[in-house]
Order: structure tokens, then C-alpha cells, then sequence
């Protein structure tokens, strides 16, 4: 399965559709996507993480409308 980096745009269509959002792990500074019932996680807005991503070299992959946050490559 090949993952491709995508924007977080795309990341934000995909992520509605599947009804996920942007979240936190609680006292941390690492982010995923959640549907906003994990204790764990806190939802942060879009720009949150979006700032995040970039602060941390990450990126949003995705293959068959799966997404995965990784190190830039």
C-alpha cells in the first residue's frame, strides 16, 4: 500500500466525510484524528494542527481513503 502525502485541505474532505476531527492526546504534543469520544484525546481546531504538523515536520498520508500522520519524507 503506497501513501502519499496529501494537503491538509484534502485531509479536512476526507476527514468530514468519515466524520473525524483534529485531535490531541491529552498532555502531549502528538496529534490524530479522532470522532471526539477517546478521554485521551482533546479536539483542537484546524489550524492547531495544521501549526503542529509543520512545527513537528509531519505530514498527512493517505491510500484508499486511509489517512496517517507521518515525518515528512
Amino acid at each position: 500500500m503506497v501513501m502519499e502525502e496529501i494537503s491538509v485541505d484534502k485531509a479536512k474532505q476526507i476527514a468530514s466525510k468519515k466524520g473525524l476531527k483534529p485531535g490531541r492526546v491529552k498532555g502531549t504534543n502528538g496529534i490524530q484524528f479522532t470522532k471526539g469520544k477517546n478521554d485521551r484525546l482533546e479536539v483542537i481546531d484546524w489550524s492547531e494542527f495544521e501549526s503542529t504538523l509543520k512545527g513537528r515536520k509531519l505530514a498527512v498520508y493517505e491510500s484508499g481513503g486511509w489517512m496517517k500522520i507521518m515525518k515528512k519524507q
